[in-house]
């Protein structure tokens, strides 16, 4: 006759022992061990709760919370033993508070699952990752700033398709870097609103028949309320996908960092220089120097969105309430974290010592007739309808392309080959300089514009 496995709380229900490898196949705690401090946090304010409603004893609650205190503690010692007959983080703690408490510890358990336990534990860690998180982004966002500062009127060509297009400011594209930051940040905080509802009381899935106070609990963990429905709270992973999406567009603005950093840092380009510290050499060209941390960053945007897409299949087909697939959305979630986290990082760290080539970066934006637009603008200004000035700028586009001059470089006498209602003061237009001068507006590349621009989001940041 089988025995059956008396080390496992749960295990009454059953007749057989867990097969060997399905133990192995269905536990988890090898990787929600890491919500432990979460899960004490929860269990704490749960032993509260029920003493505050008369449902443990003063006493039982004091040596609960005193017997997790102390597991905490072997925890971060790295003294306590995890057993993955016990499954998961939830069942490693109940069962280590009970052989150091006894009945008390037991009890710990009354008015709740662990199917709106581990709901509430992974909102704790969000919540906390999100702070963590926003640090990081915080610090890119200034070291972005200090950089633009740097260079609010270093010139440098714009591009569309990858092909020059007009002159703007490094410090402009620089603060282009710096709005998507921005949104990233109200994304993230749009997100933390929504994941800080409580599921704790839920229960299995119909709230439980206790008498239990689940606006106590809430204030104990700073949660902003309680769930409205048991159902819901205990199957919804709605915020774990909103904040891997989120992260995702965090990954793709990175990503998108790193292609201009690895362009610009090429011998083609030449626009910057990358700090050695960020990047490696080659084992069999000596000449070489990889831009490692930008690659491998545009690398990682794609495995973080990768966890999205998952996230989102592993939902998609469940109906309510729990199904054990939920087990699966732990891993990409604590990596979607661990990699937004160590890439903002490394950018916080590196942006700050890029060093940009000004003279290169000038010397571009005078090929490619950057200053075309300006031209065309300047006949406008005159009286020309705009199609008809962009027609006579194609041809002196076409005159330059084939005598290898800028528009800047061809004499006045040729240009009004074009229009008789181009004169001499077209060149203050034609310069790189004028050109980023004119844009003075909100919002445009002029010099005077992007150091308001840093000025302003100094202030929003509280700098």
């Amino acid at each position: 006759m089988t025995t059956v496995n008396s080390e496992k709380l749960s295990s009454a229900r059953f007749a057989q022992a867990t097969d060997a490898f399905v133990e192995v196949f269905t536990a988890s705690v090898d990787f929600d061990k890491r919500m432990a401090d979460q899960d004490i946090q929860g269990s704490i304010a749960h032993a509260t709760m029920l003493a505050k409603c008369d449902i443990l004893t003063d006493a039982e609650r004091d040596d609960i919370i005193k017997g997790l205190s102390q597991i905490k503690a072997e925890i971060a010692k790295g003294e306590f033993n995890w057993s993955i007959k016990q499954e998961d983080v939830h069942m490693n703690i109940e069962a280590r508070l009970t052989d150091l408490i006894g009945i008390a510890g037991k009890k710990l358990h009354t008015g709740r699952s662990r199917n709106d336990q581990v709901a509430t534990d992974i909102r704790l860690y969000l919540r906390n990752e999100i702070e963590l998180i926003t640090a990081q982004l915080h610090r890119l966002q200034v070291a972005i700033l200090d950089l633009a500062d740097l260079h609010f009127d270093t010139i440098m060509p714009g591009f569309t398709h990858l092909q020059v297009a007009q002159p703007i400011t490094f410090g402009h594209h620089l603060m282009a870097w710096f709005e998507m930051l921005v949104r990233d940040h109200e994304r993230l905080q749009d997100c933390k609103k929504r994941l800080n509802v409580m599921p704790l009381g839920a229960a299995a899935l119909a709230g439980t028949s206790y008498p239990i106070d689940r606006y106590l609990t809430a204030e104990l963990l700073g949660f902003s309320r309680p769930s409205a429905n048991s159902l819901d709270s205990v199957s919804d992973r709605d915020f774990a996908i909103e904040f891997t999406a989120a992260a995702s567009l965090i990954m793709m603005h990175l990503s998108r960092f790193s292609e201009e950093l690895i362009l610009w840092s090429s011998a083609q380009f030449d626009f910057i220089e990358l700090p050695d510290a960020f990047c490696t050499g080659s084992s069999i060209m000596p000449q070489k120097k990889n831009p490692d941390v930008p690659e491998l960053v545009r690398g990682k945007s794609g495995r973080v969105t990768g966890h999205l897409v998952s996230l989102l299949m592993l939902m998609k087909s469940q109906p309510l309430a729990y199904n054990k697939d939920n087990q699966e959305d732990k891993e990409p979630l604590f990596d979607t974290a661990d990699t937004l986290i160590n890439c903002l990082r490394a950018y916080a760290d590196m942006v700050p010592h890029i060093n940009p080539k000004k003279e290169n970066m000038y010397n571009s934006a005078k090929r490619g007739f950057a200053t075309a637009t300006d031209l065309a603008d300047y006949l406008v200004r005159k009286g020309l309808a705009f199609r008809d000035a962009h027609e006579i700028v194609g041809l002196a586009v076409r005159l330059g392309v084939e005598t290898q001059r800028d528009l800047s470089e061809i004499p006045l006498t040729e240009l009004q080959k074009f229009s008789a209602l181009i004169s001499e003061d077209v060149f203050s237009y034609l310069s790189l300089e004028g050109s980023v001068a004119a844009r003075n507006h909100v919002g445009g590349t002029a010099p005077e514009t992007v150091q308001l621009a840093i000025k302003t989001a100094r202030f929003k940041l509280n700098l």
